[in-house]
């Protein structure tokens, strides 16, 4: 079980550089918040789209296979199933539909008028509020809406980010996001204090990833007879995994702290660090516009009626 490569959460990919490395991280910020924050009161048209948008973005950029494969395929599996289950769920309108037109199919004519004009007839429109019913198993109108909502939900949010933190490294991330916070010191808000702890937060992710696949290798090496142990056992394994887990982050954290302190990081505003120097070019300003015609679309056709 290698979590650090089947599942990189949270990692950044350092080689190969593609375009999206050589992207500002505020702009990246800002398309990363407009994926988060466009989702809201859009249409299901444009939560497929921005779905299919993130899969192209990841092929047009020419991330590994090997990279996005797993966890991409995870991600479609898992919204998948979401989308099967809340189709299939009750959609808790308890809606009884009953058809507007009588029993008998009876045709209702209107008398001609004086002038004997005859009115085109009205096109008949099939509606049904239940789309499939057979058995146990029943879709709704409204049940597949919100199927399409959790599950288009769940692999933006979750990629978006993800996608974000593979191709921007840590320390961009801060810079990024300290350079947009500027603003917030007029209010002596501890902005640099804010952006360390993030670049800290940051390089903490592959660490705890570590000592979860450390662990559970641990376990697994052992042979535990699980049958054995029966439910009570078994319960009391995984708690005394889960606080060597705590103390092992808890230790590393120190680690960290000692690191930082021996090397005269005191305080931010005394040991402040440049990480990198923040220049829009070219492709930035391409990528600015890309984002305006974005939201352009989102407010011409994404919006849910």
């Amino acid at each position: 079980m290698d979590l650090l490569r089947s599942l990189p959460l949270g990692l950044y990919l350092e080689q190969p550089q593609t375009w999206l490395h050589k992207i500002d991280p505020r702009v990246k910020f800002a398309w990363l918040m407009s994926f988060l924050t466009s989702y809201v009161l859009a249409n299901n048209f444009w939560r497929v789209l921005l779905v299919v948008v993130l899969i192209l973005a990841t092929l047009i950029a020419r991330i590994p296979r090997r990279v996005w494969q797993q966890q991409m395929g995870w991600l479609l599996m898992l919204s998948f199933f979401v989308l099967a289950i809340a189709a299939i769920s009750p959609d808790g309108l308890g809606v009884d539909y009953q058809s507007r037109l009588p029993a008998n199919e009876q045709i209702l004519t209107q008398p001609a008028n004086s002038n004997n004009i005859k009115e085109p007839p009205a096109e008949k429109k099939a509606y049904s509020y239940v789309l499939f019913h057979k058995g146990p198993v029943k879709v709704t109108r409204y049940s597949l809406s919100l199927a399409v909502r959790l599950s288009t939900l769940i692999f933006t949010v979750i990629y978006s980010t993800n996608l974000y933190l593979l191709t921007t490294a840590p320390e961009e991330i801060t810079s990024g996001i300290e350079s947009l916070m500027q603003p917030l010191r007029r209010f002596k808000l501890p902005v640099t204090e804010i952006a360390l702890t993030l670049t800290l937060s940051l390089r903490f992710i592959p660490l705890v990833l570590e000592e979860v696949q450390n662990l559970f290798r641990s376990v697994m090496t052992r042979a535990i007879n699980w049958k054995k142990l029966g439910l009570k056992g078994a319960f009391k394994v995984w708690m005394t995994v889960a606080e060597r887990l705590l103390e092992n982050l808890l230790l590393r954290a120190d680690q960290m702290a000692n690191a930082m302190m021996v090397r005269g990081f005191t305080s931010p505003n005394e040991h402040r660090v440049q990480w990198h120097d923040l220049r829009l070019k070219g492709r930035d300003w391409l990528a600015i516009a890309t984002l305006i015609l974005f939201w352009g679309i989102r407010l011409a056709i994404g919006t849910q009626a």
